[in-house]
């Protein structure tokens, strides 16, 4: 069963392919526990990385918005009068602003992309160390 009560695919399928099937000192019951945690696991570490996908994509979206407007005014400021030196010096000013911005906004990006890995990394990891003390409880001999 899954945690909102309902069985799913993998439940009924498996279950009806081991019905009635016994092997002495085997617990198929949970083999088929152990597969449905197996099955959560990867769901919830598939639902992190797209939630982490859906961050990145909505933060790109706004560094974008953010990015275009100060295009805009700098183009503003650009285009007033002034001596050529001062408007070298406002150029550079913005092209190293412009750029100290992007590598800013990059390693933000990178820093949630690898949080969003990390969050999906570690379900699956607790699940891999869960499943092996499973198969531990597995080996043990079964008494009647």
């Amino acid at each position: 069963m899954t945690t909102n009560g309902k069985q799913t695919f993998f439940d009924m399928d498996v279950s009806k392919a081991f019905a009635g099937f016994q092997i002495p000192g085997f617990d198929v019951e949970s083999l088929v526990a152990a597969q449905r945690k197996n099955l959560e696991a990867f769901t919830q570490a598939n639902q992190l990385a797209v939630e982490g996908a859906q961050a990145v994509a909505r933060r790109n979206v706004e560094l974008i918005r953010q990015a275009v407007e100060e295009a805009s005014a700098a183009l503003k400021e650009l285009t007033q009068p002034g001596a050529p030196e001062e408007r070298f010096a406002k150029n550079a000013e913005l092209a190293k602003s412009a750029f100290e911005k992007g590598i800013a906004n990059a390693r933000e990006i990178v820093e949630l992309m690898t949080k969003a890995n990390a969050e999906a990394f570690s379900v699956i990891q607790k699940r891999v160390s869960e499943s092996f003390e499973e198969m531990r409880e597995f080996a043990k001999p079964r008494t009647r």
